[in-house]
């Protein structure tokens, strides 16, 4: 392939010419085609994603109307036991109807005082807090004060002191008591 030389240079200036719009067309043309190209596909794949997940949610909805429903009645469980409306009221018959099956003596029940929570920092929620006077044996205060916070399990019985009862003649082991009942404030009843 011997070839003249200016045959030559203008095949080789032909060439580079070629080169050269090729290069110009990948940079100018193709490149940014390819680039958006790309960009549309991660979009595309995402969208996607986000509609498999509505599908999903779309397929499930009875399944999370359930979880829902289930939620709402232990919350609407959760809150029976806080009080509301009359706190002397709600203190005095939550502490009467449950001491029906008990040996416990509860001839006292302060007046209920409503004010920031102190139990717990930062609680949203006020409480009220009452004394509670009263007489029983050891086992039996104590099977109360158990029973008691776990049928409320947001109601807490704190400050207790417990005094013998002294009586002459009598070998009898029966307790006097003070404790103080902290039950948080439903927030509609304020």
């Amino acid at each position: 392939m011997k070839l003249p030389k200016e045959k030559r240079n203008r095949f080789i200036f032909a060439l580079i010419c070629t080169v050269g719009v090729l290069a110009l067309m990948w940079s100018n043309l193709i490149r940014p085609r390819q680039v958006a190209f790309s960009q549309v596909t991660a979009t595309r794949n995402i969208a996607e994603a986000k509609l498999e997940v509505i599908q999903n949610t779309i397929k499930h909805a009875d399944t999370i109307t359930n979880e829902l429903v289930n939620v709402m009645q232990t919350l609407s469980r959760a809150g029976s036991d806080m009080a509301s409306g009359d706190f002397y009221s709600w203190t005095y018959n939550t502490v009467r109807t449950f001491k029906v099956a008990y040996r416990v003596d509860i001839p006292g029940i302060g007046r209920p005082d409503v004010g920031d929570t102190d139990l717990l920092p930062d609680f949203p929620f006020k409480q009220v807090k009452c004394t509670i006077n009263g007489t029983a044996y050891y086992y039996d205060l104590g099977k109360f004060i158990a029973d008691f916070e776990n049928k409320f399990p947001h109601v807490r019985v704190v400050n207790l002191t417990i005094q013998p009862i002294q009586t002459y003649g009598s070998n009898d082991e029966k307790l006097s008591f003070k404790m103080d009942v902290i039950a948080p404030v439903k927030p509609a009843s304020l």
